[in-house]
């Protein structure tokens, strides 16, 4: 790929296509997996990349028994494992009578069956089977809750395990003396497989009262069956249960492959390469405050003829709703990260989720430059009105930044990369 000062934003889209390609299952599942063993094999699974998981299984292994929960639109064309369509962020009926069927596979396993689950991100929404006497209806407004308090995912996803009886290791207790393989592909910050997808095959050591701490610290007031499913003991496995031990969990897809991906990319077409980290978490608005900060500063330094500077980073941010509007993490970092830089000639940058979904919008992300201010202006749109009322994926619309991929079958999170230009002469730089 080669740099065009007069088009920054097909190099930045280049690079975010890259990052999203390293991640297919199908280019990046098959080495992970062992021959395929004899007798009784059961693929399980959720998450937005499960069903493209399934469809890689399937292309080395042949077809497969099972049954897999992905989210509305990601389905994928397999032979023999059942692919299931579900709500995501915000769990449904679909979901739940999914994961009904998928614990009614699991009864009954023995030694000589083996398990493989397919795990990725949103599968915390897609397995949904309440604890205690919640109802669907209060597990979905909880969910809600959370997602617009600004709570980091790692919070929420204790919240969530303690409230289900297949999270946090319990669906890996359901399969147990079976063998089981559990082959994830990374949305969270750190890697951890504990917190991908609210952990469903890794035992965990919170407490339902450490559930109850972060319901308080996001002022968050549960219902009544919420609050009696915390006030004791739950269906949470502890690391080291037997129940576990016959268990093997392995990330093999993460936000720093793809990012390092789009790194060499970038640096093949002379580029000087900024790694700001793969798991970046915090505001959207003020991580874009910050890095807005670190662009212009490199911008204040770099002199005519030096290379261009990429600063990349991922992780998942959060935004925290105060307004009417529907933006996700990565349209709100742009449209902030636009109104710091605040219309500076050289600075081009891309934010948006790999799974092709900001937020709950059918949207990836958007793109800025030096004229997204002055574009929205023109038009009569108020920058800081629309990061106010948490509308940037609406001014974005407005004014043609949008990035719509439609699903993109994976999941490693966040992608966001700033391009930093050298001064050069007005007629060099793009309007």
């Amino acid at each position: 790929m080669e740099i065009c000062t007069d088009d920054p934003g097909r190099l930045l889209r280049g690079l975010f296509d890259r990052a999203v390609e390293v991640a297919d299952p199908m280019r990046s599942l098959a080495r992970f997996l062992p021959p395929r063993p004899k007798g009784r094999v059961l693929v399980i699974g959720a998450g937005k990349a499960s069903a493209r998981m399934a469809e890689a299984v399937e292309a080395a292994w042949g077809p497969c028994e099972g049954l897999v929960i992905t989210r509305y639109g990601y389905a994928r064309p397999c032979q023999g494992v059942r692919i299931v369509e579900a709500a995501h962020p915000v769990p449904d009926k679909a979901g739940l009578t999914a994961t009904r069927e998928m614990l009614d596979l699991l009864q009954g396993l023995t030694e000589q069956d083996f398990v493989l689950a397919l795990i990725s991100g949103g599968a915390s929404a897609l397995l949904v089977q309440p604890a205690g006497d919640i109802t669907l209806a209060e597990k979905q407004a909880l969910n809600a809750e959370l997602l617009a308090s600004g709570a980091p995912i790692g919070q929420m996803n204790v919240v969530r395990k303690h409230l289900s009886r297949v999270k946090g290791g319990q669906l890996a207790a359901k399969a147990y003396p079976a063998r089981i393989l559990a082959l994830m592909i990374s949305d969270v910050p750190g890697d951890d497989p504990a917190s991908i997808g609210s952990g469903p095959t890794v035992g965990d050591a919170s407490t339902p009262a450490a559930a109850r701490a972060i319901l308080e610290r996001w002022s968050i007031t549960p219902p009544p069956s919420v609050a009696q499913a915390l006030a004791g003991k739950t269906g949470v496995v502890p690391p080291g249960d037997i129940r576990l031990s016959r268990t093997k969990n392995i990330v093999f897809a993460a936000p720093a492959q793809s990012l390092g991906a789009a790194a060499d990319l970038a640096e093949a077409a002379g580029c000087s390469i900024t790694m700001l980290g793969d798991a970046l978490e915090g505001e959207a608005r003020d991580v874009a405050a910050s890095q807005a900060h670190q662009a212009l500063a490199i911008r204040q330094r770099l002199a005519a003829g030096d290379a261009p500077v990429l600063l990349l980073s991922g992780g998942e941010l959060t935004v925290t709703r105060t307004g009417s509007g529907s933006g996700g993490p990565n349209a709100e970092f742009a449209l902030a990260l636009a109104i710091a830089l605040d219309g500076a000639e050289g600075i081009h940058a891309i934010a948006c989720d790999t799974d092709g979904v900001d937020g709950a919008a059918e949207v990836a992300g958007a793109t800025i430059g030096p004229e997204t201010i002055r574009t929205a202006r023109a038009k009569g749109l108020d920058p800081a009105r629309a990061l106010a009322k948490n509308d940037s994926h609406g001014f974005f619309e407005a004014i043609g930044g949008q990035i719509v991929t439609g699903p993109t079958l994976t999941n490693v999170n966040d992608f966001r990369a700033i391009l930093v230009f050298p001064a050069r002469p007005r007629q060099d730089l793009t309007a």
